[in-house]
């Protein structure tokens, strides 16, 4: 039997929400997601932003939304919100604050830096948004730049868009740029979210589209409807076949440890095997302890 790894944040479904829509806010304390991000940027107009730069801090300091990991997404480098955001988004202490279009090293040092210099607490990670073709070539190096640096979202909407290329089923296109990420995310050991899909209405193309990417590795995905997070959540978690394997490789292992050759349903195992398997009994018992709390 596995112990959970108290280090291990579920986050299948990772859903956006405006910050400028009070009812949105309100909505997100009973959904079913592992994480929120709070948005600032593309889901706010102009004249909202600084309305919706207090409610996001308001409502991630507010401790009212449960178990669900609540980040808030600020307005990139540059722009004339980002100061102020990370200022209030540093205060109000989220689990992380996430930024789009990091494209280098020394970004994530600007905004780590940044967030210091706010009094964001310990916990309060960053999240780099990776969106650009020379985000995607310099991964490896934002990746490693900061301690401080959780997990890289994918934008794949500006990268498709930066790349000239277009949205297809199966996601040809940016196959290459998803597993460079995946690559440096796994070197450096945070998470890596899959990028969101635009056609809420394509239920079939959706869930096609989270086999896809649970089986390229991604820790989850990033939504932009409620009902898209049941469908996350069934994808990115270890199935009940999953787990009882896992369960039996183990013991498997621990019967015949030193025997030297030690098989499982006719499969040789070894010692990777076994890291795998608990991995996934990982995976389940924290998604277990989330559905209890």
């Amino acid at each position: 039997m596995s112990s959970p790894d108290a280090t291990f944040t579920p986050l299948r479904s990772v859903l956006y929400m405006p910050s400028s829509n009070e009812r949105a806010l309100e909505k997100a304390k009973s959904i079913a997601c592992d994480a929120l991000i709070l948005d600032l940027e593309d889901a706010v107009a102009p004249d909202a932003k600084p309305a919706a730069r207090e409610a996001a801090a308001a409502a991630a300091a507010s401790g009212d939304y449960g178990r669900r990991t609540v980040t808030i997404r600020v307005n990139g480098i540059g722009t004339e919100w980002h100061d102020a955001d990370i200022v209030a988004a540093s205060q109000a202490g989220p689990a992380a604050i996430v930024v789009p279009k990091v494209n280098s090293a020394d970004e994530v040092a600007q905004l780590v830096a940044a967030m210091e210099k706010a009094g964001a607490p310990d916990h309060t990670l960053l999240w780099a948004m990776v969106e650009t073709p020379v985000a995607i070539l310099d991964a490896l190096a934002i990746a490693r730049a900061s301690g401080r640096l959780g997990a890289f979202v994918l934008g794949t909407n500006d990268l498709v868009k930066e790349l000239y290329a277009e949205h297809v089923p199966g996601r040809a296109p940016i196959l290459p740029s998803l597993h460079t990420a995946l690559l440096a995310g796994r070197a450096a050991g945070i998470a890596v979210l899959d990028g969101v899909f635009n056609d809420v209405k394509d239920a079939e193309g959706f869930l096609a589209e989270c086999e896809q990417g649970r089986q390229m590795g991604f820790d989850g995905k990033t939504l932009i409807h409620p009902g898209q997070v049941e469908g996350a959540n069934a994808a990115f978690a270890p199935s009940e076949r999953a787990v009882e394997d896992a369960r039996g490789l183990i013991a498997a292992w621990e019967d015949g440890h030193g025997a030297g050759v030690v098989t499982y349903n006719g499969r040789m195992v070894e010692n990777l095997h076994v890291e795998s398997a608990r991995r996934t009994l990982s995976i389940h018992d924290a998604i277990e302890a989330l559905a209890e709390a």
